[in-house]
């Protein structure tokens, strides 16, 4: 019989880091400043457009809200990606992400070529990776 052993199944999220509750404090502090740097950012355009049809204001509150929806998402499993992103467009900065564990910055998301968390290639061992 070739029934597959139990151990062969895996669950989603197996090979996710776990996250410490200071690490997960840090991660929520740092989404939600981005994300309200980025609300208020779109509060001050919004003011500033003045359209002379408020169905322009509608179309472009809604392209933003939905751009926002798609970016921020705070499940573990996307976060390396969610704040490579925040990075690379500067919602957060590298100070935000300290006290993270090593395991959680090294996703190749996370570090941007900008950001002093980066390994250079001198020190850079491939054994090492373990995301």
């Amino acid at each position: 019989m070739n029934s597959p052993s139990v151990s062969q199944h895996r669950y989603p999220h197996q090979n996710e880091p776990a996250w410490s509750k200071s690490e997960k404090a840090i991660a929520h502090k740092a989404f939600d400043a981005a994300l309200d740097r980025e609300l208020h950012e779109v509060i001050r355009e919004a003011k500033q457009k003045e359209p002379a049809d408020p169905w322009d204001l509608e179309h472009y509150l809604t392209q933003r809200r939905k751009e926002i929806d798609r970016k921020y998402d705070y499940r573990c499993s996307q976060l390396d990606l969610v704040f490579g992103r925040l990075l690379r467009e500067k919602w957060i900065d590298e100070e935000d992400l300290r006290g993270l564990g090593e395991d959680k910055l090294c996703a190749p998301s996370v570090l941007t070529p900008s950001s002093s968390l980066e390994r250079t290639p001198h020190d850079l061992d491939l054994s090492e990776i373990a995301c």
